[in-house]
């Protein structure tokens, strides 16, 4: 899961995503509409009603795994999010409904993570950031948590894990409940996801004793929130179950990941969103490849390709394990053999 560059196809795209759609994600996120509207007047912010049921779509499509798409339509939904946020400012809303700001921190995180799945760590980074920042300055601590753990896979993806493992524990230490009262399904959400972003970064570090521990708590958490998607994190048991598998991978022990992956619910795992199921099996297909039952390993490649295509064409780290099956299998599956084709790798 590192940050290495993305696969490009024959006709010059990532996967799924042409590299000019990315570039327009980067310009988007190079305006400062709020600091330029001082001396010029900001673009004609859409209306916010309009602008949640956008920002709402945008959560959905990711969800989806459809990065394809996002990657169209993100870059003028940063541009509308920041005129809206430099026309009408952060007191606009009414209390208790997102204003301006708070959308716009959102469409950040959006962007992060649509950024991160496509392998462009540095700017996931930039637009977690400028979430964070934006969240502090409206006090939105919960968000600004999410922020901040979004930030720390950026930086774990990157190879700077260390820092990754530092910011998510600090997350997480500012956001775990101290009092029954405290402990609401958000709370838990945001500070179950810090501590598995935690355990990502640990893992990298070859740290198994405290993968384990930082998995143990996430699991009490979850116990408590059961399978739910508060915050757009998916987190509960499930997923609890679905990083498990992911951090045993990341440690090199693929036989225990099989033995987590047959003790998974499977209504619990019909129930998750398609991006949830498929980077979770993605996750799966490498630890197959990692004990060498390379059939079953594309079996699962494919199965996630049918969940959700875009988490396999798009992302660099399926990609990769397509080349891979190819190079060592003597006669690669159809259907694997029809990705090479699709994502435009050759095997060398």
């Amino acid at each position: 899961m590192g940050g290495r560059e993305p696969a490009r196809r024959a006709d010059g795209g990532n996967g799924g995503v042409d590299p000019v759609e990315v570039a327009e994600i980067r310009a988007a996120l190079e305006r400062y509409d709020k600091i330029s509207s001082f001396a010029a007047a900001p673009p004609e912010p859409p209306a916010l009603p309009d602008l949640r049921k956008a920002v709402d779509h945008a959560w959905m499509t990711f969800q989806h795994s459809s990065y394809a798409r996002l990657a169209k339509t993100l870059p003028k939904l940063i541009r509308d999010a920041q005129a809206a946020d430099a026309s009408i400012g952060g007191s606009a809303a009414p209390a208790g409904e997102r204003g301006p700001a708070h959308l716009l921190a959102e469409v950040y995180l959006i962007a992060s993570s649509t950024l991160h799945k496509l392998g462009e760590h540095d700017l996931a980074w930039l637009a977690a950031d400028r979430a964070a920042m934006i969240c502090k300055g409206l006090g939105e601590e919960l968000l600004a948590a999410l922020a901040a753990e979004r930030v720390a896979g950026a930086l774990n993806s990157l190879g700077r894990t260390r820092p990754a493992l530092e910011i998510s524990l600090g997350i997480a230490n500012q956001v775990v409940p101290r009092t029954d009262k405290d402990a609401t399904p958000q709370r838990l959400s945001v500070y179950g996801m810090s501590l598995l972003q935690g355990a990502m970064a640990a893992a990298r570090l070859g740290d198994a004793a405290m993968v384990r521990e930082l998995l143990a708590v996430a699991e009490e958490a979850a116990a408590q929130v059961g399978d739910e998607n508060f915050y757009w994190t998916a987190f509960g048991p499930t997923n609890v179950a679905f990083y498990r598998v992911a951090a045993e991978v990341e440690l090199g022990e693929a036989a225990r990941a099989l033995a987590t992956h047959q003790g998974i619910d499977p209504e619990g795992f019909a129930a998750m969103m398609p991006e949830r199921r498929a980077s979770y099996l993605l996750n799966l297909a490498r630890a197959y490849a990692q004990i060498g039952d390379l059939p079953r390993a594309g079996e699962v490649l494919m199965e996630a390709h049918r969940v959700a295509p875009n988490e396999i064409r798009c992302r660099p780290e399926a990609q990769g394990l397509v080349a891979e099956l190819v190079r060592r299998c003597r006669t690669p599956a159809p259907g694997v053999l029809g990705l090479m084709d699709q994502i435009g790798r050759t095997a060398a």
